[in-house]
């Protein structure tokens, strides 16, 4: 989970690196370097922890590359060895002329490090990265042709990577590939740049070509020229790419968490756009291609998903079970990929990512077509690898989330199930048109909704000032807002570094309730519906252990102000919409929290945004 960037061709290469580093942040921030090719060799610059280090080193050597126009740099998360300098990337081979940067994991790094150390190898570090430099010096010094080298490489290599290599014979060109991992290449005026993923180059380019896997492109200023792993030359297929460069600014905000936290409501409206026009007509989702009788063969459904995304899912299976009638089953990608998997041509298989590249997901998704199974994928980006594999597609048009917690890619996957869910409801026309226009009615008001609790947010920032010094907190819901529960604890412990655990209420007394003091804060999602009165009973038997109790609630029920310490109040909404007006008041509670103890919010420690190794 890195970020990888490559530019060639008339310009000052170093801040262009640098800059396009800044923008892969969100993908790792334990360490990073650049290389570049000066006039006669390549130099490498290095440092561990945030990028700002690597400013700091590359001040003192200004003199050294003012004038290179073609380099490579990597921001890393560290997967083999700490993040230390000598693990930095770039890495080179034994005499230093070759430089390369990575992404993913090199499987059998292990056997091929035997081998190479066998002849003559010199390694320097402890990461798998270190043997792909050697390897493809190796074929370097037999081919003589880079381009050919990085391409007889990668035919020994095991797992996912994207690489971008570099040779002190090469004056101006990058060689780049990729297996498992996402890499797309920007296109400019006499200049490539190779990236991760597009914030690092929409300041450049809006024009770009997507790698495919074991595809091998090499860039110079004035030429591209792209092949496939057998040395045939392929067609490039360029897009435009739907980014604007404004996605990555604060726009004013002191953090793009908090930022991404109030465009929500504008998000909800973009995902319904073209999909909901009136609550008196049927969903269109022209991508998604389910028709009665395919729906009427299905036997069950799985939804596999990772994270945040994992908790979206959960409220999905919540809402086709009850619209449809279809059982649902939900399971973690990482799970989901080592077990026998009974699915078939009769399964429907929703793979839910917000990048489109998470590799655990990724890696089910293609066992499951492998076995027949129709693939649905629900992502913020249609561009994706995980796209490319759907047979049906919703695309949550939440734009660039530039920080690491997810909140409006939530949001958005949450709408996407709702869609999801009614679409099918419609099509198997098995709910009454007249509960389908009341839901739809409910469905078209979030926005606004979501919009009051944003202008109202003094209690919330109260209720974080109250419980920010605290060590534990719990999370209780039931129904639809148990999924709801494990995202609010996830989204402050991934921020704040709190232990938060989110649980189904009816579960208290079943072990929980032993950890209950008076230093304990419960949170209770306590929102009208049909299990309000038995979270009530769940919440009065925490507050009977002396719990510090807080509610979030729509419920005007004035001996709620007797049990509870704190009352977080939202507005009234259908219980089967409550997990998206619940949610949004347990985003900015996790955010104050984690700005009153002076976290690093967008770039929490440990975490990376965009998952794509195992």
């Amino acid at each position: 989970m890195c970020g990888i960037i490559g530019y060639t061709g008339n310009k000052s290469v170093v801040d262009i690196l640098i800059d396009g580093l800044r923008q892969l942040e969100y993908r790792g921030y334990d360490s990073s370097g650049i290389a570049v090719k000066c006039d006669n060799d390549v130099k490498v610059y290095k440092a561990e922890g945030k990028l700002e280090n690597l400013c700091n080193v590359l001040s003192n050597h200004k003199g050294e590359f003012e004038t290179a126009t073609c380099g490579i740099g990597h921001i890393r998360w560290a997967t083999h060895g700490a993040p230390t300098v000598l693990n930095a990337h770039p890495h080179t081979c034994t005499c230093g002329h070759l430089a390369i940067v990575h992404n993913g994991i090199i499987e059998n790094y292990k056997e091929l490090r035997e081998k190479l150390s066998s002849e003559g190898c010199t390694f320097r570090s402890q990461t798998d990265t270190e043997v792909v430099a050697h390897l493809v010096a190796r074929k370097y010094a037999q081919t003589k042709n880079l381009t050919e080298a990085v391409r007889m490489a990668a035919k020994e290599l095991e797992g996912a990577y994207a690489l971008c290599v570099m040779h002190n014979d090469y004056k101006n060109t990058i060689v780049a590939t990729k297996r498992n991992a996402p890499l797309l290449v920007g296109i400019g005026e006499g200049e490539f740049f190779a990236a991760s993923d597009v914030p690092a180059i929409i300041k450049h380019t809006n024009r770009a070509m997507y790698l495919n896997d074991n595809e091998i492109v090499t860039l110079t200023p004035d030429k591209m020229t792209l092949i496939n792993s057998d040395a045939m030359e392929l067609a490039p297929k360029i897009e435009v790419l739907p980014w604007e460069p404004v996605a990555l600014s604060k726009m004013g905000y002191k953090h793009f968490m908090l930022k991404e936290i109030h465009e929500q409501p504008d998000v909800i409206r973009n995902i319904l756009v073209g999909k909901l026009h009136a609550p008196d007509e049927e969903i269109v989702l022209n991508e998604v291609k389910l028709t009665k009788e395919t729906l009427r063969h299905l036997h069950r459904i799985q939804i596999i998903a990772c994270g945040t995304s994992l908790h979206a899912a959960m409220v999905g299976k919540y809402l086709i079970e009850n619209f449809c009638g279809i059982p649902v089953d939900v399971e973690a990608s990482s799970e989901y990929i080592y077990r026998r998997t009974v699915t078939d041509k009769h399964t429907l298989v929703i793979g839910v990512s917000q990048s489109g590249e998470t590799a655990d997901t990724l890696t089910a998704i293609k066992q499951s077509k492998e076995k027949g199974s129709h693939i649905l994928i629900i992502t913020n980006r249609p561009d994706s690898a995980m796209a490319r594999l759907a047979d049906s597609l919703i695309s949550v048009n939440a734009g660039i989330e530039v920080s690491v917690a997810a909140t409006k890619s939530y949001i958005a996957q949450l709408m996407a199930f709702y869609l999801l869910a009614l679409y099918m409801a419609e099509v198997k026309e098995c709910v009454d048109l007249g509960m389908l226009t009341t839901l739809k009615t409910e469905m078209m008001l979030l926005p606004q909704k979501v919009e009051r609790i944003l202008a109202n947010t003094d209690d919330i920032q109260k209720c974080a000032r109250r419980y920010a010094a605290t060590k534990d907190f719990i999370y209780i819901a039931r129904g639809i807002n148990y999924p709801t529960a494990l995202e609010g604890a996830l989204k402050l412990k991934e921020i704040s570094y709190i232990n938060a655990t989110g649980y189904p209420a009816g579960e208290l007394k079943h072990g929980p309730i032993a950890m209950l003091d008076e230093t304990m804060p419960v949170l209770s999602i306590l929102m009208n519906g049909c299990v309000y009165e038995k979270l009530l009973s769940n919440s009065e038997e925490a507050k009977a252990r002396n719990a510090r109790m807080i509610a979030l609630t729509n419920s005007k029920d004035e001996k709620l102000n007797d049990l509870f310490d704190s009352i977080i109040r939202v507005p009234d909404v259908i219980e089967l919409f409550s997990p998206v007006i619940a949610m949004v008041p347990l985003q900015l509670l996790a955010y104050y929290i984690a700005e009153f103890l002076g976290k690093d919010v967008d770039q929490p420690r440990n975490l990376a945004k965009s998952v794509t190794v195992e």
